[in-house]
């Protein structure tokens, strides 16, 4: 079980990883390239939950780096049962973000008093971008969960 292509110290993994982050910053610059973005809940939410899966991707990016460079994949337990939990909170509360944000701006869209449309589109992007992060996230953490029985 050692060779699960994605599972924590794989080149697939650091892949997936700068996937995650690359696209939690996108959707971060798309919702913060608006002023009025706090003005509701949902992409409140939504900037905070991709503030944390940004740091969080990048240092196990960095994790998969050392590993993938210096050929000494760490595979503890303990170590994989904390990134495994980690990925799956961040990948629920990623879908929850991206949800919302996709359901209020559909709303705000139906309702043109209260959204311009390049303002929307910014924000159907950034939920896009959402989505795709959530995607990577949620296949990242399951490659990890098929590696963690064989420790």
């Amino acid at each position: 079980m050692d060779d699960v292509p994605g599972a924590l110290g794989t080149s697939a993994s650091l892949a997936l990883r700068l996937g995650q982050a690359i696209f939690s910053i996108a959707s971060l610059l798309f919702m913060c390239l608006d002023i009025d973005f706090y003005s509701y809940t949902s992409f409140c939410f939504l900037v905070t939950i991709m503030g944390l899966v940004v740091p969080w991707s990048l240092t196990l990016a960095l994790v998969d780096g050392y590993s993938v460079f210096f050929k000494r994949p760490s595979r503890q337990p303990g170590v994989m049962s904390v990134i495994v939990v980690g990925d799956w909170v961040l990948s629920f509360l990623s879908l929850a973000a991206a949800c919302s944000t996709a359901s209020v701006t559909d709303v705000l869209i139906n309702s043109t008093s209260f959204c311009h449309s390049r303002m929307c589109s910014r924000y159907q992007l950034s939920a896009a971008m959402t989505f795709l992060s959530w995607f990577l996230s949620l296949a990242s953490s399951l490659f990890n969960l098929w590696l963690l029985p064989s420790l």
